[in-house]
């Protein structure tokens, strides 16, 4: 299967990371976003990003007009027509991604490979919304994209061993290692994080410590490079809440239950970096 055009959908944090990965990888990559002004930011944070790997001598500033050459932008999804391949990196958010899997499944070639960036949702619940269950993936990219080595890579209840190898594949083309997880909610990454993210916040609650001496903790005594509250603001405390939602309601375990404080931050609008409030002011 050739692959040379690579549709993107979502012109978020994730989204315009991956377009950028795939530019820099020699792909002709179309980012598509119902918003313009997400389209234009993303353009600019590209070419910000690309621009960092040139003053580092880590891309030349050939390659990076090169790559810039290969990305189009657009709010039209019918522009996906012709694309060889699609990540999906919307919201996240069950429904929404379902419907918009059925639109691309009647969209885009039959053979056609969907994968989703989603960090939690079913991907045989995306698989059933299309009549190519066998050819939707999930394809979990790290936050930051272009700095991050690892993609999970969950196979859905009906996704085929070759959909599963052509996208393990690209991922190598991209510079990047795949490791396979199960389609059980969370994943491996989301499943081993959010519940020691959720504990920090516990702690921080119930006054354990500081959130300075939590991430400290975590940092100088068990090697992490970034504190679990430092990570949680930088992840967005909304999309935090939401992956343990997930967790919550498909396992069914108190475990998973989300931190009340968690829940209390989210409602006031104190999401972390994004929102310039969450366990730190930025």
């Amino acid at each position: 299967m050739t692959i040379k055009t690579v549709g993107v959908i979502g012109a978020g944090t994730m989204g315009n990371g991956i377009a950028q990965v795939f530019a820099q990888s020699g792909f002709d990559v179309k980012l598509v976003d119902v918003a313009q002004p997400m389209l234009d930011r993303a353009k600019a944070a590209i070419e910000k990003s690309l621009g960092k790997f040139v003053e580092k001598g880590k891309l030349t500033a050939a390659d990076r007009d090169a790559a810039l050459g290969r990305l189009r932008t657009t709010t039209a999804l019918d522009q996906l027509v012709d694309a060889d391949y699609v990540v999906e990196a919307i919201v996240e958010e069950a429904e929404t991604k379902r419907t918009l899997f059925t639109s691309l499944d009647a969209l885009v070639k039959p053979e056609v490979i969907l994968a989703s960036n989603t960090s939690s949702i079913s991907i045989t619940m995306l698989g059933a919304a299309t009549k190519r269950p066998d050819r939707v993936l999930g394809m979990h990219f790290m936050n930051p994209v272009p700095l991050m080595t690892l993609v999970e890579m969950i196979r859905g209840q009906a996704t085929s061993s070759d959909s599963m190898a052509i996208a393990s594949e690209l991922c190598k083309r991209l510079g990047k290692a795949p490791v396979e997880a199960a389609d059980y909610p969370g994943f491996i990454a989301n499943r081993i994080l959010m519940p020691m993210i959720n504990e920090a916040i516990y702690a921080v609650m119930e006054g354990v410590g500081t959130p300075e001496a939590i991430d400290a903790v975590m940092k100088l005594g068990m090697n992490h490079p970034m504190g679990p509250l430092t990570l949680a603001d930088f992840i967005g405390l909304d999309v935090c809440l939401a992956i343990l939602n997930v967790l919550h309601d498909g396992l069914g375990d108190p475990k998973y239950r989300p931190c009340p404080l968690l829940r209390r931050m989210v409602a006031a609008g104190h999401l972390g970096r994004k929102s310039g409030r969450g366990f730190y002011t930025y």
